[in-house]
C-alpha cells in the first residue's frame, strides 16, 4: 500500500493544475472532501481547500470505507486554538433525535451551568452546541468521544469532571501549537489551520519528501507525539527544572525522549565539538528501563553525531561510575544480609527496634536527609515516619546506624543509596558538573540521595532538568520533595490526561485499584487523576476465580490460546504475578501446555509469551496482559509491608505502594486484560 500511495501522489502532483484524479462525493457533509484512487482496492480521502494548491491526504482506506468516511465528516477550524479539526457530522445528526427524546424528560442538563460563550471560548464549535445542550449524563458525553474532535471533547470532559472553565481551558491549552492562542482565527483558512497542527499534519513539497516520511521503520512510529505532548517536548526553553506528569499511558516517557532529542539537536547545531562541554543525560530508575529509553532514542535520532550527545544510563550506574573513580569498585550487600546486620546490632544493644524499622529509619530519614552528625539527627524532622522517637531513642538509633555503617565500610561494602550519597558529595566538592542537561524518566521512584546526585551532575539554569513522573505509579518506598533539594519545578509542571495506550474499559477497572488515599507529587502538592481518560475502547477486563493454582494456570493457558487464535502474536502477550513464586510455575505450566515463554527482562525478538513479576512490567506494554495470583496472602505481599504496630504511617504507605504495583501491571495492557486468583480474592479487587 505504501508503494501505491507514493505512485498515486506522484501522479497527482504532476496534474494538480487540472484537478485530475480527485472525485467529489455526492451528499457529502463537507463539499471540500474528495477521494483519490490509490489502486483497485484502496482509496485516499483528500481535503481540498477552497483556494490555493495545498491538498491534504487524510486517510487511506478500502474503497467503500473511504467513501463512507468522506461522506460523513466535516472539517473545521477550532475557533479558540486555531487548529484543524474533523468531526463525524453524520453521527451527530443520528444521535440528536435520541438525545432530544431523553433530554425532554430531564430538567438538569449536563452543561446547564456553562454559558454558550464559555463553551465557545473553550473551542466548542457553534454547530455542535445544540447537541451539547441535550446531554444529560456522562454516558451521553462518552457516546460523543469518537464523534467530536479531541480538543472539543477534552473541554467537555473536563467540565463534566467538575473542573472550572479556567481549569478546562488549561486542559484545552495543551493542544495549542504555541504558548498563546492565535490573535485571529479565520474559520475558512484551512491551510493556516493545518500549519498550526504540526502533530497531525506534515507539509511536503513533492514525492521525495513523502518518501522520506514513509521510509521510517514502523517501530519509529511508536515515538509519535500527540499535540499536548509535542508542545511540552518542543518548548523552546524552560527557565529552570521542568516536569511532566500524568497517568499510565499518557506519553510521559515518549515526551521525555523527544525532549532529549530536541536538546541534543540544539547542542549539535551549536557545533561545540568534542570536549567543549558536558553531554546530555537521559536516565531512569532501572537498567531495563534505561535500555528501553536508549532503544526509543535510537529510533528518533538517525544521526550518530547527534545521538552521541546523549548518554543513557540508570541512576545507580551513574552513581557507581562516579564512586568508582574516587574509591575503586564497591561491593553491594545483599538485602537479606543487611536485615541480619540490623537484627544483630539491635539484639546486642538490647533494644526492641525491628530490623525493618531500623533500615527504614536509616534510608528514609538519615540517608534521605544526608545527616552527618548525631546532633543533626536529633534535631531533624522525621517526615513520613509514624512512630515518634524521644531524644534518648534517637541517640540509640544513631549509635546502631554508626555501628552497621562501620561494619560495611570495613568490608568494603556500600548500599546503592550510600553510593549515590557519596557520588553527590564528590561532584559537589569537585565543582565540575558532568552534564549540560538531565532528563529523568520515572522520577517518582528515585531516592532523595539519587536526586542530590542528579542535582550535582548538572549546573542550575535554563533547561537543566526535565522530569517525567507519576506518583500514582510509585512502586518503591522513595518519597521526596524536590524543592528541598534545590530542584524547583513549581510553575514549570505540566500534566497529561489522555491515555493513548490503554482502553477506557481497562482504565475504568484499573483506576479504582489505587484506592482513595491522597497522593503527593514531587512538587509537594496533591496529585490527582482528574480528567484522566482514554479515547480508545475495547472489551471489558475478564476476572477468573480459580479453585486452585493448578486450575488457575490451566485457565491461563486456555486464555492465551484464545488470544493467539484471535490473532494476537505471542510476543504481544504479557503475564505478570506479584512474585516469582507464582510467575515461575506459570512459565512451567505454559511450557507444558506447548506455549513458549521468555522472561520479561529478556532482550530477544523471539516470538514467545513474556512472563515475570509485576515490578518487571514497568515501562513495558502488551496488546494483551494476564495478571495472575491476585489473591489474599499474595496481593498485597505482606512480607513487603511494615506492620501497623511498628509504624502505622509506613504501613499505610506500603499498602498504597502495593496498590500501585497492581495498577502498573494492569495498565500495561493495550486491548485485553485478564485477572485471575486462586482462593480468596485480594482485598484490592473489592475497590
Amino acid at each position: 500500500m505504501q508503494s501505491a500511495v507514493e505512485v498515486a501522489i506522484s501522479k497527482f502532483a504532476e496534474h494538480t493544475y487540472a484537478g485530475l484524479h480527485l472525485e467529489k462525493i455526492q451528499h457529502s457533509k463537507d463539499d471540500r472532501i474528495r477521494t483519490i484512487r490509490i489502486d483497485g482496492y484502496w482509496r485516499g480521502v483528500v481535503l481540498a481547500p477552497d483556494s490555493g494548491d495545498t491538498y491534504c491526504l487524510i486517510k487511506v482506506l478500502p474503497h467503500d470505507k473511504a467513501s463512507a468516511y468522506a461522506a460523513s465528516r466535516r472539517f473545521s477550524v477550532n475557533q479558540a486554538i486555531g487548529v484543524l479539526e474533523v468531526r463525524n457530522e453524520e453521527a451527530l445528526e443520528q444521535l440528536q433525535p435520541s438525545l432530544q427524546a431523553t433530554a425532554g424528560a430531564v430538567e438538569d442538563r449536563l452543561f446547564a451551568k456553562v454559558s454558550d460563550d464559555d463553551l465557545k471560548g473553550l473551542g466548542v464549535d457553534a454547530a455542535v452546541l445544540p447537541v451539547v445542550r441535550l446531554l444529560t449524563s456522562d454516558a451521553h458525553l462518552e457516546a460523543l468521544q469518537t464523534v467530536l474532535p479531541e480538543a472539543q471533547y477534552t473541554a467537555l470532559y473536563a467540565l463534566a469532571c467538575g473542573m472550572s472553565v479556567q481549569e478546562a481551558w488549561d486542559q484545552v491549552a495543551q493542544y495549542l501549537p504555541a504558548d498563546s492562542p492565535p490573535a485571529e482565527v479565520d474559520p475558512g483558512d484551512l491551510v493556516t489551520a493545518m500549519e498550526r497542527t504540526p502533530g497531525r499534519v506534515a507539509f511536503v513539497s513533492g514525492p521525495e519528501e513523502l518518501q522520506r516520511i514513509l521510509a521510517h521503520p514502523f517501530a519509529a512510529w511508536r515515538t509519535f507525539l500527540h499535540p499536548s505532548q509535542r508542545k511540552i517536548a518542543y518548548q523552546k526553553a524552560y527557565t529552570g527544572p521542568a516536569q511532566v506528569t500524568g497517568g499510565a499511558g499518557t506519553g510521559k516517557t515518549v515526551t521525555a525522549v523527544h525532549r532529549a532529542a530536541f536538546l541534543a539537536q540544539r547542542v549539535a547545531r551549536a557545533d561545540l565539538g568534542p570536549g567543549s562541554g558536558p553531554p546530555i543525560l537521559l536516565t531512569t530508575f532501572t537498567t531495563s528501563l534505561a535500555d528501553a529509553l536508549g532503544s526509543q532514542l535510537a529510533l528518533l535520532i538517525g544521526d550518530d553525531k547527534i545521538r552521541r550527545r546523549v548518554e543513557v544510563l540508570n541512576v545507580d550506574k551513574l552513581a557507581y561510575l562516579v564512586f568508582r573513580q574516587a574509591h575503586g569498585r564497591p561491593r553491594i550487600p545483599e538485602p537479606a544480609a543487611m536485615r541480619e546486620r540490623w537484627a544483630e546490632a539491635a539484639a546486642e544493644a538490647g533494644l526492641a527496634f525491628t530490623p525493618g524499622f531500623l533500615e527504614h529509619e536509616w534510608e528514609q530519614v538519615i540517608l534521605a536527609q544526608d545527616l552527618q552528625t548525631e546532633e543533626a539527627y536529633l534535631a531533624c524532622v522525621r517526615a513520613g515516619r509514624g512512630i515518634p522517637l524521644a531524644r534518648a531513642q534517637r541517640s540509640q538509633v544513631w549509635q546502631l546506624v554508626q555501628r552497621v555503617t562501620r561494619e560495611l565500610r570495613a568490608e568494603g561494602q556500600f548500599t546503592h543509596t550510600q553510593i549515590a550519597n557519596e557520588a553527590a558529595r564528590l561532584l559537589n566538592e569537585s565543582g565540575r558538573p558532568l552534564f549540560r542537561h538531565v532528563i529523568v524518566d520515572e522520577g517518582q521512584d528515585l531516592h532523595p540521595a539519587q536526586w542530590r546526585l542528579l542535582r550535582a551532575a548538572v549546573p542550575p539554569g535554563p533547561d537543566d532538568m526535565f522530569i517525567a513522573a507519576d506518583p500514582h505509579q510509585r512502586i518503591y518506598d522513595n518519597r521526596v520533595s524536590l524543592t528541598s533539594l534545590g530542584i524547583a519545578i513549581r510553575g514549570r509542571s505540566r500534566r497529561l490526561t489522555v491515555n493513548y495506550r490503554t482502553t477506557q474499559e481497562i482504565l475504568d477497572w484499573a483506576v479504582p485499584l489505587l484506592g482513595s488515599a491522597p497522593v503527593t507529587g514531587l512538587d509537594g502538592e496533591a496529585d490527582t487523576l482528574l480528567g484522566y481518560r482514554s479515547p480508545m475502547h475495547g472489551p471489558r477486563p475478564e476476572l477468573y476465580a480459580a479453585s486452585s493454582r493448578d486450575d488457575e494456570l490451566a485457565a491461563l493457558a486456555r486464555r492465551i490460546r484464545s488470544w493467539r487464535d484471535f490473532g494476537i502474536e505471542p510476543h504481544a502477550i504479557g503475564v505478570a504475578a506479584r512474585s516469582s513464586t507464582v510467575a515461575n510455575p506459570a512459565r512451567e505450566a505454559l511450557k507444558a501446555a506447548g506455549i513458549p515463554t521468555l522472561a520479561l527482562t529478556t532482550q530477544s525478538t523471539r516470538r514467545a509469551v513474556r512472563v515475570g513479576t509485576m515490578h518487571r512490567m514497568k515501562g513495558l506494554e502488551f496488546q494483551a496482559v494476564a495478571v495472575i495470583g491476585v489473591e489474599q496472602g499474595t496481593v498485597p505481599a505482606w512480607s513487603a509491608i511494615t506492620p501497623a504496630d511498628e509504624d502505622p504511617v509506613a504501613h499505610d504507605q506500603d499498602i498504597q505502594r502495593e496498590r500501585c504495583v497492581l495498577f502498573v501491571a494492569c495498565t500495561r495492557a493495550r486491548d485485553h486484560l485478564y485477572i485471575s486468583f486462586a482462593g480468596e480474592p485480594s482485598v484490592f479487587l473489592d475497590g
